[in-house]
C-alpha cells in the first residue's frame, strides 16, 4: 500500500468536509446529543453506555482532525475513519432493532434506511483520502 496519492480538489474537499462533519458529530457526543446517542450502543457492549457514547465521540473528534489536518498521511486515515464506520454499524442497527427513536428517526423505515446508507460511510472516506486508490491501485 502506498503511504500517500494524489487527490483531486474534489476528493479533498469532501475528505474535509467528512472531518468537519465527525468533528461536529464527535462534539455532539460529549455535549447536546449525548441522550440520543445513548440510544444506539447495543445492549451487549460490556461497557457503561455513557462511557460508550463519550469514547466514541472522542475517537469522532480525533479522525475529523486528522481527516482535516493530516493530509500527508490521508490513506492510513481513510481506512481508519472506514473501520470505524464498520464499527459502528452494530449500534445503528441496535437502534433500529430495538425501535428506539432518536436523531428524528422515529419509524421503523427511518432507521433502517439509515443502514441501508451506511456503506457510503463506508466508501466516502476511501475514495475522498485516496486510500482505495493506493491500497488497491484503483479507482
Amino acid at each position: 500500500m502506498k503511504s500517500t496519492v494524489l487527490t483531486t480538489r474534489t476528493q479533498d474537499a469532501f475528505r474535509i468536509l467528512l472531518g468537519l462533519t465527525l468533528l461536529f458529530t464527535g462534539a455532539s457526543h460529549l455535549t447536546f446529543a449525548r441522550t440520543d446517542f445513548l440510544a444506539q450502543v447495543p445492549d451487549w457492549v460490556p461497557l457503561e453506555d455513557d462511557l460508550v457514547v463519550l469514547l466514541s465521540g472522542i475517537a469522532e473528534i480525533a479522525l475529523g482532525l486528522m481527516l482535516v489536518a493530516f493530509g500527508r498521511y490521508k490513506v492510513y486515515v481513510g481506512w481508519l475513519a472506514a473501520i470505524f464506520f464498520i464499527a459502528i454499524f452494530p449500534g445503528n442497527y441496535a437502534q433500529y432493532k430495538n425501535h428506539v427513536d432518536a436523531f428524528g428517526l422515529n419509524t421503523d423505515n427511518l432507521r433502517s434506511m439509515r443502514l441501508f446508507l451506511q456503506p457510503l460511510l463506508v466508501i466516502w472516506p476511501l475514495w475522498s483520502t485516496g486510500a482505495w486508490k493506493a491500497t488497491f491501485g484503483k479507482e
